[in-house]
């Protein structure tokens, strides 16, 4: 039989724990919540979930760079893994991230007083929207491995003041010289579930409570930059312009054409456009554009980025004008493992609670958890799709769900492991 919770008792314990961290000592910002890497904003926000888990019973610590983790089990046992993030991009709103740690804050809470004793781990990723560094998943990234001594040497550095990462997180008392350590907080894990906002409004069109995440997108970045010829907007005939802005128009009309025509879900987004010299009175002569292509089907997103790529060439001869295309990243998509997304199923079946299968488009720190224990996400609606501004909203109620459904498939997935 499926444990039964006082939904109402979470929602409220929930609502409490997210919005406890709007209040002015965890957010810099007086109209968004804004929080990064080893501000003091942050620190608070680290430690008020910290303080919670002690409370629990739970042994809390943080690595060598500081994602914080907690777990009510000796170090070495088998445990599995709960969390998210807190910290938030530089203009968000309370939901994105925190949402998932109180979830598997109340997870914990709900294990112990069910007597369950299922054996937890909470983790806390540090970094995962890269407004302080500027690249996403840090912490989670550094934990799996994906990173480089360089890059945390000389290459990462803050928005802020342009240091590098080192300066900030030894200031911050932390050990970034033994970042290969942090591996230990990946370590023992029998499964993760990361619970987040959906950041988009299929749950909400649908009428359906939870999304059950069975793949997270790839994606290529790249640029396309065009040369072209400036001159005088009134003196020179249209005839003969080698306009790049013209040009790029045309392309980021392709790319959305390219995305449709591939099916599958894919998306492309140009979300970057400089233009030079910028003026009203002159013809743009050169033009840097970005592209954002995504998919579970990595065909299909790589193919829209190379036939963007065709064409910007022949966009660009045909107007007089150079085309250089430039990735900077590319992601495999991440599925997630089978076992517990069957068990996160049958606990909603169970709860009468409505989901459906669905793939995140956007990066989450479970891409990183999962090339090294089996991981799955549970999405709950947020109101319009809003994300990443201070409007996000969403329902602790269905927060409480979220809850119920991961506790439940977490004892399915306990009571059928091996021995």
């Amino acid at each position: 039989m499926p444990v039964v919770i006082d939904r109402a008792r979470s929602r409220d314990r929930i609502a409490h724990d997210v919005l406890t961290l709007t209040e002015p000592q965890y957010t810099s910002s007086s109209t968004a919540i804004c929080r990064y890497a080893y501000t003091p904003e942050y620190r608070r926000t680290a430690d008020y979930f910290a303080a919670r888990l002690r409370e629990l019973g739970f042994e809390v610590w943080e690595d060598a760079v500081g994602n914080l983790v907690g777990q009510n089990v000796p170090r070495g046992e088998r445990v599995y893994g709960l969390g998210s993030h807190c910290d938030s991009n530089r203009n968000g709103g309370p939901w994105d991230g925190p949402l998932g740690v109180a979830v598997a804050l109340e997870v914990c809470r709900l294990s112990g007083e069910h007597g369950l004793d299922l054996p937890l781990r909470v983790i806390s990723f540090l970094e995962e929207e890269g407004s302080g560094f500027g690249q996403m998943l840090l912490g989670s990234r550094i934990a799996a491995g994906r990173i480089t001594d360089e890059e945390l040497r000389d290459g990462l550095r803050a928005i802020d003041d342009g240091r590098p990462f080192v300066e900030h997180a030894r200031e911050a008392g932390y050990r970034p010289q033994e970042w290969r350590s942090c591996s230990e907080t990946l370590d023992d894990l029998d499964g993760w579930i990361e619970t987040h906002i959906e950041q988009g409004r299929v749950l909400q069109d649908e009428g359906t409570t939870l999304g059950i995440v069975e793949a997270i997108a790839g994606y290529v970045h790249a640029d396309v930059h065009l040369d072209g010829r400036a001159g005088h907007a009134g003196a020179t005939p249209m005839i003969g312009r080698a306009d790049a802005l013209a040009t790029a128009a045309e392309i980021i009309l392709e790319a959305e054409r390219l995305a449709v025509q591939a099916g599958h879900a894919t998306v492309a987004t140009v979300g970057e456009l400089d233009v030079e010299p910028g003026l009203i009175n002159v013809v743009p002569g050169a033009v840097r554009l970005s592209l954002d292509t995504r998919g579970v089907r990595e065909d299909a997103f790589r193919g829209v980025a190379s036939a963007l790529e065709s064409f910007a060439q022949e966009a660009a001869r045909r107007r007089g004008v150079a085309a250089r295309y430039v990735q900077r990243t590319a992601v495999a998509p991440t599925p997630m493992d089978a076992g517990i997304l069957a068990a996160l199923q049958e606990s909603a079946d169970a709860a009468g609670i409505t989901h459906r299968r669905m793939a995140s488009g956007a990066a989450h720190d479970t891409m990183c958890v999962a090339g090294r224990a089996p991981s799955a996400m549970v999405f709950v609606p947020c109101r319009d799709g809003i994300s990443h501004a201070p409007e996000e909203d969403s329902d602790p109620a269905d927060a409480a769900l979220a809850a119920e459904v991961v506790l439940n498939a977490l004892v399915r997935l306990r009571a059928t492991a091996p021995s």
